[in-house]
This record gives structure tokens, sequence and C-alpha cells, in this order.
């Protein structure tokens, strides 16, 4: 009788673990940094929300999975993905060679330049050029902060998130701040005594980033985008965040 009944318990005990096996492998972990509007930010109810949470919401609906997002750091997203906390990242993020060494890419979702910011009253900024022997805000791991990491004249404070930048301007501690064009356009249309002073040709182009392993996850995902694309979706996104 005691065998029988050990019997049976392990067999539940066993269905349970299987099941929540299953019910785990339907969710994908996506991380992200709520620091980024109009793609990502933290609403009035302090849900992430955001043209890239959208997004990924209907891809998952055409993939059927769940998605749980996870808010963190910008510089701390690829170390995620790698220590396998995430699944996925969708966080405005940039492709370029030194990443896609280390991870996958899906297709290209949006298109990007840089703005610079500076203050109604500054005259002394009005191109990339002028930036040099002037200090500079950018978020860290930015396209910005790359880019001018170069310029040994230009004098860079980094900072965590895009909305510290815009305060570090607003407060005289920096003479400009780069960031990506669509969250500049917010950021001076929501905040007066700001204004953009140029738009430079360095087009980046923005994707959902992958482990080097996960290449059918990958694929799903580029078919749901594609899919997306053609039904009016995706349009709808665009119209709606931009």
């Amino acid at each position: 009788m005691r065998n029988i009944l050990l019997k049976v318990v392990l067999s539940i005990c066993l269905a349970a673990v299987l099941s929540c096996g299953k019910e785990d492998s339907d969710v994908l972990y996506v991380g992200t940094n709520a620091e980024y509007p109009p793609f990502e930010y933290l609403d009035e109810n302090g849900n992430v929300a955001g043209f890239d949470i959208d997004l990924m919401n209907e891809i998952a609906k055409i993939i059927g999975k769940k998605i749980e997002i996870k808010d963190m750091t910008f510089d701390g997203l690829i170390p995620a993905l790698e220590a396998n906390t995430i699944d996925i990242i969708i966080a405005g993020m940039t492709v370029n060679e030194s990443k896609k060494k280390i991870m996958n890419f899906s297709i290209p979702y949006y298109e990007v330049r840089q703005n610079i910011i500076v203050l109604d009253n500054n005259t002394d900024i009005t191109n990339l050029s002028s930036l040099n022997n002037k200090r500079v805000a950018v978020v860290l791991g930015y396209r910005a902060d790359n880019i001018l990491s170069t310029n040994e004249a230009v004098t860079l404070e980094r900072y965590n998130r895009t909305a510290d930048t815009v305060l570090a301007l607003q407060s005289g501690k920096v003479d400009a701040a780069v960031m990506d064009s669509p969250v500049a356009i917010g950021y001076v249309k929501n905040n007066e005594g700001l204004k953009i002073v140029d738009t430079y040709s360095d087009i980046q182009e923005l994707a959902i980033g992958f482990r080097k392993k996960d290449v059918q996850l990958m694929e799903d995902v580029n078919n749901a985008m594609n899919i997306l694309q053609t039904n009016g979706v995706y349009d709808s996104l665009l119209e709606k965040y931009f």
C-alpha cells in the first residue's frame, strides 16, 4: 500500500514539474530600459509602456508566447541576456558590428539619427564640430556615447538615464545633450527652454536582440514582424507614437 501511495505521489509531483516547465517555456522574459520615450518609458501608473512594448506584445500574440517585461539599466541588458536572466532585448538598441559578435538581431524595425539639444539662448553650439571643448551629456552605452567617445576634445558626462542628461542641461552642468532623434524631439516638445540645433546623418537601425543560440526564436520574431508590417498593425503603432 505504501509503495502504491508513493508511486501516486511521485506521479503527481512529476506531472506538476513538467507542467511548470511547459508553462515557463511559454513565457519570454523581455529586457528593456524604460528611459527612452516614446520607445519605452514608465506611464502614470508606473508600468513600462511605449512603442517597443506594444510592438513586443503584438509579436507575442503571433508567436503564441506570453511576455514579462524586465526594466533594467541599458548597460545591464546584454549581460542579462548572456546570463539567461532575459530572453530578448527590445530597448531602442542600435545594431553594430561589435554587438553582432556576441548576439543576433532581428530585422530592423526603426531608423534613427542623432540630435544635439541645447538651451534656447545658446548660440555657441550649432553642429557636431562645435561640441569641441564643451561638456556634453550622453547616456552610457548609447550611440551618442560611442560616437563622441572618439573625440578627445569633447568632455563627456555619462548618465544612466536620458532624463538625467536633460536635467543636467537644464541645470547648467553641461552645455549640450546628444540623443536619438525621436527621443530628442519628445523632450524638446515637452520642456520649454530647449531646442534642437543639429541632426547629423549618422543613421542607425534599431532591432531586437537575441542570444546566438536562439535562432528559431529570432526567426519566429522576424516572421511576426513581417506579418505586422503587412497587416497594418505596425503602421498603426507608428501613428500612435510618432
